[in-house]
């Protein structure tokens, strides 16, 4: 038996209830069933369900992040800042790169499967009922938040770090209420659903302030800056603003990422090793250390330790993020999928890598700003091979092409339908006319997290 259709697309509801065991590829399929990238902006069904399973989300103390670019990696240190300080933690991230697991993770560890598969079973029966109940039946994206908040306090955690699938206002995880509220840096993205200007955006994601919680703002552009100071003075929050009252004060190169000194808001940090590439990580970092710092109770008059601080850093990882995953050649994989990310990833390679030769294999949303992705790349690819990722919104490699081509001339663009070709032909230019051997050859696999997803599936191979 299956839900309600949505009117928005068509699509059949999920199934309505379960009967027997469940496992894992169950659970699995029948969230697949209701249409990963069916969106509906309202609270409504995602407030039902979660009364219907007791309010999980009010048994643990949240933050709640949002913004443009930054989001994971931002919440994957929190994540771990907060258990070196010996908290036990919830995480829910999207999207995912290998399995929806990844999406929901008690101490930095993703969901098994059996216990996926039993917070499903869980949830199941009462979302079947919320289908029934309305005109809209629950999407991917809901279910997912749910099984999260559920499975959180069921632990129990004593804090869960949680992300915005897209805007914050009426994103279903704006259930929370947080006490501490992020937002990392904010530019154009998702148009088609926020707005086409960076005002409309910012606005959209500062509804997840509310009242009396206290913010934590990457440095920001006055046309973003102006709606969040806005809606903190109508709700009563306090702001925490990097550059102002917190930021990275130094960085160097590192064998494996940088060493930061950074001014928190309890003191400053110095010697802090993060395994992660790019000047927006380290910006990244300030961010979240300064919102840790807010939820432990540190500022002015207390500091956080120093060590733990560290320790916390070190053991940073965010897949998919300048992921280096093979050698000769280099192979690195980046999800960068609009202007602003890809600015940052361009930016980390130019000043941390010495490609003699740098291929890129790029494939990306039909509904990304295209042309403005391609033309921060051109300056860094000797080459670049273009095809289609597996998502329903990929752009078509031969229209991509087409793109490419007005970017980078003819005689740099080759076009592979297949993903597979493309990373076998993208590994062959670049160790072409690479002197001795491959070293100084580089593969960049970018424009989506859907592209390296895909290639992280058949490099596993």
């Amino acid at each position: 038996m299956s839900g309600p259709a949505d009117p928005g697309t068509g699509r059949p509801g999920a199934p309505a209830g379960v009967a027997g065991p469940v496992t894992f590829a169950d659970a699995e399929a029948a969230l697949l069933a209701r249409g990963n990238t069916r969106m509906v902006f309202d609270l409504d069904r995602i407030t039902g369900l979660l009364e219907l399973l007791g309010d999980p989300q009010r048994s643990f103390p949240s933050i709640h992040l949002t913004g443009t670019n930054g989001k994971t990696s931002t919440a994957r240190m929190i994540d771990a800042l907060l258990q070196a300080h010996g908290l036990h933690t919830g995480r829910f991230t999207s999207p995912h790169l290998e399995t929806v697991r990844e999406r929901v993770a008690l101490d930095g560890v993703p969901l098994d499967e059996e216990r996926f598969a039993a917070v499903y079973a869980e949830v199941a029966p009462l979302a079947a009922l919320v289908d029934a109940a309305g005109s809209h039946a629950l999407t991917y994206f809901e279910m997912t938040v749910a099984m999260a908040f559920a499975a959180f306090a069921d632990a129990p955690v004593d804090v869960a770090v949680i992300e915005v699938g897209l805007g914050g206002a009426e994103d279903a995880t704006n259930v929370l209420q947080a006490p501490v509220c992020v937002l990392t840096p904010i530019g154009l993205d998702h148009t088609e659903w926020l707005g086409d200007r960076v005002s409309d955006i910012a606005d959209a994601k500062a509804g997840i302030i509310h009242d009396g919680a206290t913010v934590v703002t990457a440095a920001q552009d006055d046309e973003a800056a102006e709606p969040i100071l806005r809606r903190c003075a109508e709700v009563g929050a306090s702001v925490a603003r990097e550059g102002g009252e917190f930021g990275v004060i130094g960085r160097e190169l590192a064998f494996g990422g940088q060493l930061l000194s950074l001014q928190g808001l309890g003191g400053r940090y110095d010697e802090v090793f993060l395994p992660l590439h790019g000047a927006h990580q380290a910006q990244n970092a300030a961010v979240a250390l300064a919102a840790v710092e807010v939820f432990l109770g540190a500022g002015s008059r207390r500091a956080l330790d120093a060590d733990v601080v560290r320790e916390g850093f070190a053991r940073v990882s965010t897949p998919g993020r300048l992921e280096r995953v093979r050698t000769a050649p280099t192979i690195l994989l980046d999800g960068a999928h609009n202007p602003h990310g890809m600015a940052a990833t361009v930016a980390a390679i130019q000043e941390e890598f010495t490609f003699r030769r740098l291929v890129g294999l790029v494939s990306v949303l039909a509904d990304k700003d295209v042309p403005a992705v391609l033309d921060l790349l051109e300056p860094i690819l000797d080459a670049v091979v273009v095809t289609r990722n597996s998502a329903e919104r990929a752009m078509p490699a031969a229209a991509l092409a087409e793109v490419a081509r007005e970017v980078f001339g003819p005689e740099r663009v080759t076009v592979r339908a297949a993903f597979a070709d493309a990373i076998e032909a993208a590994v062959a230019l670049a160790e072409e006319s690479v002197d001795s051997g491959l070293a100084g050859a580089g593969v960049l696999v970018t424009g989506s997290v859907v592209t390296v997803a895909d290639a992280r599936k058949l490099l596993a191979r």
